[in-house]
């Protein structure tokens, strides 16, 4: 099954989290250590999705459990869902996010969040928190996701300490603001402006 480029995102962002729980969820020696991550995720403000997941831990598995939670929580609860079915579709939690997959959606976040959209301020902030937590290369992308909300573009500067594969994922962030930013400005020009002078 091929999950949409945003899905992947999320997943390969929240991909330790996303295997822990499901792994905890069938491995009833592992329960005490879920708890402390599920009141971790509580004091993070993931109230909705750590009820959610308490209620998978319960035995609930239908869509109910996560009909309430926003688009980022549904999908990490949809993966944690089809990793207890099939342990084969967890993500690697090792594995850093493909540039490809990443680049788009972030781009989009950082966009809205820069325009003042609450909702994704408020998905990047988790999103920069997660990525801290992950270290490497993650961890200094998620530490600039603000300097691109605030308009910061100089690549030196946003992958400095980064490997190769980090690098790239910038660029390609990069690009990808770039062509939103174009895209803005063609929808912005008023083609009756010209440059006639009003005076």
């Amino acid at each position: 099954m091929t999950l949409p480029d945003r899905t992947r995102q999320v997943i390969q962002t929240y991909a330790a989290f996303i295997h822990g729980v499901a792994t905890a969820c069938v491995q009833p020696q592992l329960q005490a250590q879920l708890q402390t991550v599920l009141a971790q995720a509580e004091q993070q403000g993931w109230n909705k999705l750590a009820a959610a997941l308490r209620l998978i831990v319960a035995g609930r598995r239908d869509s109910g459990v996560y009909a309430h939670l926003d688009d980022d929580e549904r999908i990490i609860v949809e993966a944690i869902l089809r990793g207890i079915q099939d342990p084969s579709t967890l993500p690697d939690p090792a594995q850093t996010a493909d540039p490809d997959a990443a680049a788009p959606g972030l781009a989009q976040m950082v966009q809205a969040s820069a325009h003042g959209d609450p909702g994704a301020a408020s998905a990047l902030a988790s999103m920069a928190e997660q990525m801290v937590k992950a270290g490497g290369d993650m961890a200094k992308l998620g530490g600039n996701l603000y300097r691109l909300v605030n308009g910061e573009r100089d690549i030196d500067l946003l992958t400095r300490g980064m490997s190769a594969k980090g690098r790239t994922l910038i660029e390609k962030l990069l690009a990808e603001l770039d062509r939103d930013a174009n895209d803005e400005n063609v929808k912005t020009i008023d083609p009756n402006s010209g440059d006639k002078s009003q005076s």
